[in-house]
């Protein structure tokens, strides 16, 4: 059995020094260095590529939703894929050492993820949901005029609230 040795443990004390040294020091230098004009846009905050304007009750747009489920598919199809491609060559190699077809059964696992996943796609593509067409844009910039529109007229009504 092995003895204990505190600086076997100093090659990750260093690099936590250093991430600890990077994060401050990009904290510092935006400080110090970076723009300070606050402006009402920029003391506002930001929510998932929407404006947090008018009530948490409002509608928005079903194809937010289903990009963002579409991603996290992709993210897992990923998640699952590297995995897979690291193993592949291994399984290929205790299938030849055996008489066990492990290479051949990881494959055809995967093939059967990818056309669930291919299948996943084509069924919301044919909804369509990547279609941002004229009308997709028409309704985009009614909604952001809407938005703007609400935008200014609560900026004149905390304005009237600090003139009072």
């Amino acid at each position: 059995m092995s003895s204990f040795d505190l600086m076997d443990y100093a090659p990750i004390g260093v690099m936590f020094l250093i991430a600890i040294g990077f994060a401050a020091s990009q904290l510092l230098v935006t400080q110090l260095i970076g723009p300070r004009k606050r402006t009402a846009t920029k003391l506002m905050p930001y929510e998932c590529g929407k404006d947090p304007v008018g009530s948490a009750r409002d509608r928005f747009s079903i194809k937010f939703y289903t990009v963002a489920v579409i991603f996290l598919i992709f993210d897992i199809e990923v998640l699952f894929i590297i995995p897979f491609a690291v193993a592949f060559k291994a399984l290929l190699a205790s299938e030849q050492a055996t008489a066990i077809q492990y290479g051949t059964i990881a494959f055809i696992e995967i093939m059967i993820f990818l056309s669930t996943l291919v299948v996943g796609i084509v069924y919301v593509w044919k909804k369509g949901t990547f279609d941002w067409g004229e009308q997709a844009r028409a309704e985009a910039r009614a909604e952001a005029k809407e938005m703007s529109r609400q935008r200014r007229k609560s900026v004149a009504l905390e304005e009237q609230k600090i003139a009072a």
